[in-house]
């Protein structure tokens, strides 16, 4: 499938179904070194009307592209792609050897990655249910330590901005903690094509800077604490029950 300028998201016989991968380009690096990024596409809504369908996969592609042009390592995650079952029953419930193959692959995916973009459209003023369910599948510990971008859109005059705000929180708390700038796309139909590239009449130098600085700001976190990595074991979760993270009781 096609994708923006040199970059093209491509299948490849070795990846799983739910990732799509992108070509790194030659472009000098952003801040930080190379980096191997997911980028979660949060929306599994195919119908319409609202038009137009799978507008995320437009941000998605853009961020993707832009990401790879920089020398990046990125797969895109898309979560129609990756199948759960109608109850719901996370990765780390599963007994040894029981995890289904393609949640399991995905879960390696997440723990060798350095950096998360969380892509959603805003449904009530909230993040997408699609993303949370698709995220709540896997332990906060294949996250921690690792920055995120906020990227989200809408085909209003918003941009998604108020999902972002519980996004913060949201993201903390799984502990990709998210960088401070954030990308939001008001109007994505008027801005990218359906191969994730910018329209004609589009100022394409524009939106790059303007989405550059949040994935500046990824590489540069992303770099900080894999030096870290390599010098100190982060520090552990709970081991056993969330009590243990309560306060000494009285």
């Amino acid at each position: 499938r096609g994708g923006l300028g040199v970059n093209r998201h491509t299948r490849r016989p070795q990846n799983p179904a739910f990732l799509r991968r992108t070509r790194g380009g030659s472009s000098r690096n952003m801040a930080g070194g190379r980096m191997r990024v997911l980028v979660f596409l949060g929306s599994a809504r195919v119908s319409s009307p609202p038009g137009p369908k799978r507008l995320g996969d437009r941000v998605v592609r853009a961020c993707a592209a832009q990401l790879a042009a920089a020398g990046h390592a990125v797969d895109v995650v898309d979560p129609l792609a990756v199948p759960r079952g109608e109850v719901f029953k996370p990765h780390f419930a599963y007994a040894a050897g029981r995890v289904p193959v393609e949640l399991d692959a995905l879960a390696k995916k997440i723990e060798a990655a350095e950096g998360f973009v969380m892509c959603s459209p805003e449904y009530n003023h909230s993040m997408s249910p699609a993303l949370a369910d698709l995220l709540n599948h896997f332990g906060r510990s294949l996250f921690s330590y690792k920055p995120s971008v906020i990227a989200t859109y809408s085909a209003g005059q918003w941009g998604g901005a108020r999902a972002a705000v519980g996004m913060r929180a949201y993201l903390s708390e799984l502990g990709c903690l998210p960088v401070s700038a954030m990308i939001h796309v008001p109007r994505a139909q008027t801005v990218l094509d359906a191969e994730g590239g910018y329209l004609e009449g589009v100022d394409q130098a524009q939106w790059e800077g303007y989405m550059g600085r949040a994935f500046d700001q990824l590489a540069w976190w992303g770099a900080a604490a894999q030096a870290q990595r390599g010098k100190h074991a982060p520090p552990g979760a709970f081991k056993h029950s969330p009590s243990q993270r309560d306060a000494p009781s009285a």
